[in-house]
């Protein structure tokens, strides 16, 4: 895994900090920040995922300076997460960052599930499909079986 996507999933992390905690004050409800708080959390998601996984050769992956970067990175995600969530829950309620965390878990579960539907509809489409054209080639098969008969029975009955 290469070092700059780590780098942009702390970056994105650290840029949405900065927009959160400089307009927490001055917003009237959570949607004003709502683009930042996205970002804070799939800043924290890629450098989660990122960490301890990777397309990384034998060497970078016992590097002690990637080991570390990744630590380092993941920890410091978590403590901007928290420190969010705080700066949210007291600005809009106790419940708010728990409830934001709750939805966003919902809808990803919702939309993981519209595309697994998604593909059974459409292997059961291709299905159909391929079904389909077995059916018209094997009526193809019959009628051109037919033909080569007929041509057969009137060329041997001359």
């Amino acid at each position: 895994m290469p070092v700059a996507e780590i780098l942009a999933g702390i970056a994105l992390v650290k840029s949405s900090v900065d927009f959160i905690k400089s307009n927490i004050d001055t917003c009237k409800d959570i949607g004003e920040i709502g683009g930042a708080i996205d970002g804070l959390l799939r800043g924290k998601d890629e450098v989660n995922k990122k960490q301890g996984k990777r397309g990384l050769g034998v060497r970078e992956q016992f590097d002690t300076s990637h080991i570390a970067r990744e630590t380092i990175d993941a920890k410091l995600a978590a403590e901007q997460l928290q420190e969010v969530a705080n700066m949210i829950n007291l600005r809009f309620g106790p419940n708010t960052w728990k409830e934001i965390l709750e939805e966003r878990a919902r809808r990803i579960a919702e939309q993981k599930e519209a595309i697994k539907q998604a593909k059974i509809e459409k292997a059961k489409a291709d299905k159909e499909l391929w079904a389909d054209v077995k059916a018209v080639l094997t009526v193809l098969g019959a009628i051109i079986g037919m033909i080569v008969c007929i041509a057969g029975a009137i060329y041997y009955s001359q």
